[in-house]
């Protein structure tokens, strides 16, 4: 087995990078639409799909209006061509913008990364409408320059904001309309297939009191193309955030007043280090003292060296079937996120509780979208061999989450060094989301649970305690009824899933209000 020395030997070297890596310049996420002569092939941000098959597709088209995506839509219409939408981002585990008949060249995909000119302000009506292809990012900064916010704040920017709709994205709040996106729309334009009297595509305005809305909203893409979307807004106001690391002890009881308690309240555990933290978030007046940020750690530009060393040690580990040396880094790095506060900065850096701030910038973030400092990158861009790992994500009815999480402490408590994996990584986050009104939303308030753990290169290879994590998903999803995000996860947690949301077969009556010939797109 890998020994300790070993291992203190390794994040030597990761802290040595830091400080003496010399390179020339940062790598940028590439496009995930690589296009040759033969054709195109569509990537995810991570550079695999979750069935490690590539994504192969006769052609794409650019749109940068309005009207040229009506064109497009009806092209693919009047060609009998299967379409789907992919952004400039293409942050999904699952295949939902490969088109079915991919190989068989009756499919294209139709890009955003040009149609994202346009983002109105209505100051008076507090509501802002932009094109689907804006990325999230430049519409919070363009909402908080206009003395207004977004409340619902999904903690990844690299997101367009038709596919954080699409997908359910979401913050972390069962107050007011709660913390998904898709619950602060109030209206969007939907582009679907026409009879050719109509231009074999038209567009559809739906508005807040349209009923179509609440299958819009959140459709996956299966209604049509989303060509602008309307959000509702508020006055601009501040947030202060402070994490309390403590003992896990209670958890299961605590979770529920938490998440009433604060706005914005999130909790992270970490089952193998018996440490829950807890986020108290809550919103301060305009006029309070402050300027930090968030600027989570995991989204960082991170150096490529650090990531590459950090792949490759865990790789050794789990080759070596070391449980202790696993245990040792997820020691080092939950301590080292309790030291810098897991990215809150009061200014250039974190100086102490609490970190008061702006709300565009106190929770989404991912400075390593768009960083210049030399040789970094995301750690798991998929050109430099770093990160890799799985995202599970599971939507629990409030009423369940306390049971399951009694179950998860009883299998820690058998062997404790088995969750060492997770923790890792970021341990379990626990979120809150509202109740909401779209029928592929959650029908009750809910909570949600992500983890991330090791993926291995190869798909044969098994991974250090697979039946831990195995047995974690299966209580999940199959004893507690959980539900999967549907931009994350495994193919196994999509098993039955049209049983588990109540309103499913409401979508599938929407697809026929949206118009003919519906077959032909998507």
């Amino acid at each position: 087995m890998l020994s300790f020395r070993w291992l203190l030997g390794a994040f030597h070297l990761i802290i040595w990078g830091l400080v003496t890596l010399t390179v020339t310049h940062a790598m940028l996420p590439p496009p995930p639409v690589q296009c040759n002569d033969s054709g195109c092939t569509l990537y995810n941000s991570y550079g695999v799909w979750n069935d490690r098959k590539d994504c192969h597709v006769p052609s794409i088209t650019y749109p940068t209006t309005e009207e040229e995506l009506r064109l497009a839509v009806a092209h693919a219409n009047q060609n009998n061509l299967k379409v789907k939408v992919v952004s400039r981002f293409s942050h999904t585990i699952p295949k939902l913008a490969c088109p079915d008949d991919a190989r068989h060249g009756s499919s294209m995909l139709i890009s955003t990364l040009k149609y994202n000119s346009s983002i109105e302000i209505d100051i008076a009506n507090l509501a802002v409408t932009a094109d689907a292809g804006v990325g999230l990012r430049e519409l919070i900064d363009e909402v908080e320059r206009s003395g207004l916010s977004l409340v619902p704040a999904p903690y990844w920017e690299g997101v367009s904001v038709g596919g954080l709709i699409s997908t359910g994205a979401h913050g972390s709040s069962w107050w007011g309309k709660g913390g998904a996106v898709h619950d602060h729309v109030i209206g969007l334009n939907l582009i679907v297939p026409a009879r050719k009297s109509e231009g074999y595509a038209k567009i559809i305005r739906i508005g807040g009191r349209d009923p179509l809305l609440n299958a819009a909203k959140v459709s996956l893409g299966m209604l049509g193309v989303i060509s602008k979307v309307k959000l509702s807004l508020e006055p601009a106001f501040k947030r202060s955030i402070s994490y309390d690391f403590t003992d896990d002890a209670h958890i299961e009881d605590i979770f529920m007043d938490h998440g009433k308690k604060y706005e914005f309240a999130d909790v992270t555990w970490y089952p193998s280090r018996h440490t829950a933290v807890y986020r108290y978030d809550y919103r301060v007046p305009l006029n309070t003292s402050g300027n930090g940020e968030y600027d989570f750690l995991g989204f960082q530009p991170n150096s490529i060296l650090v990531s590459k060393t950090t792949r490759s040690s865990e790789k050794l580990l789990e080759s070596a079937r070391n449980v202790n040396g696993k245990c040792a880094l997820a020691t080092t790095f939950v301590g080292f996120k309790k030291l810098v506060a897991n990215g809150l900065k009061n200014g250039p850096i974190f100086t102490g509780y609490p970190v008061v701030g702006h709300q565009g910038r106190m929770q989404t973030s991912g400075s390593c979208l768009y960083s210049t400092k030399i040789d970094t990158s995301c750690a798991w861009d998929p050109r430099i061999s770093g990160l890799f790992f799985y995202e599970t994500t599971a939507i629990f009815p409030a009423s369940k989450f306390g049971d399951f999480l009694r179950d998860v402490k009883k299998l820690r408590d058998l062997k404790p060094e088995n969750f060492c994996g997770v923790d890792i990584y970021n341990g379990f986050l626990i979120r809150f989301i509202k109740a909401s009104q779209a029928y592929l939303g959650q029908s009750e308030d809910s909570i949600v649970l992500d983890f991330n753990y090791y993926r291995a290169d190869d798909s044969s290879t098994p991974r250090l305690n697979q039946d831990v994590w195995e047995e974690v998903e299966q209580m999940a999803f199959f004893k507690y009824g959980a539900r999967p995000h549907w931009a994350k996860n495994r193919n196994l947690a999509f098993l039955d899933v049209q049983h588990k949301v109540s309103r499913f077969q409401q979508v599938s009556s929407s697809e026929e209000a949206t118009g003919p010939c519906k077959h032909v797109l998507w």
